[in-house]
């Protein structure tokens, strides 16, 4: 006999309850418990326990955001770029050009790259890289973190 042929659907055309006993038997979740996590903390915490152990509470830290800084950090490519674009230039001939990079919205000055004028850069935080680089063209650093 083919398998097609052994449903209940088939074998229970006519009698309203298909073999499942009062009508609500085999409605939508009421056999299985509740729709979806339903009953995970009552008569499923069986399975819960066993397959998802971990399901359950609360684990680690999570910082606030006011614990949290962000770095916006530029490259000397990148600064070299920005002053160019921007037509940084010195007032006087002794001094050097000056560019604060808060003001442009960077905090930190990173090393890739090379600098083509010599400059005197305010930034909060610089790598040690980055200060000998400048400083081998003939510009300064000045470190403004922690002031």
């Amino acid at each position: 006999m083919a398998l097609r042929f052994t449903k209940k659907v088939r074998k229970y055309r006519g009698g309203r309850t298909y073999g499942y006993g009062r009508v609500g038997q085999h409605r939508k979740s009421g056999m299985k418990g509740g729709k979806g996590f339903a009953g995970m903390k009552k008569h499923g915490k069986s399975w819960i326990l066993a397959y998802m152990p971990d399901y359950f509470g609360k684990r680690g830290f999570k910082a606030p955001s006011t614990m949290t800084s962000i770095v916006k950090p530029i490259t000397l490519r990148e600064l070299d770029y920005l002053v160019k674009r921007l037509g940084v230039s010195s007032t006087s001939k002794t001094q050097l050009p000056t560019i604060n990079l808060k003001e442009h919205g960077y905090n930190k000055l990173l090393s890739t790259g090379y600098l083509s004028t010599p400059l005197e850069i305010i930034v909060e935080k610089a790598t040690a890289k980055a200060v000998s680089k400048v400083e081998s063209i003939g510009g300064r650093v000045i470190i403004t973190a922690g002031r």
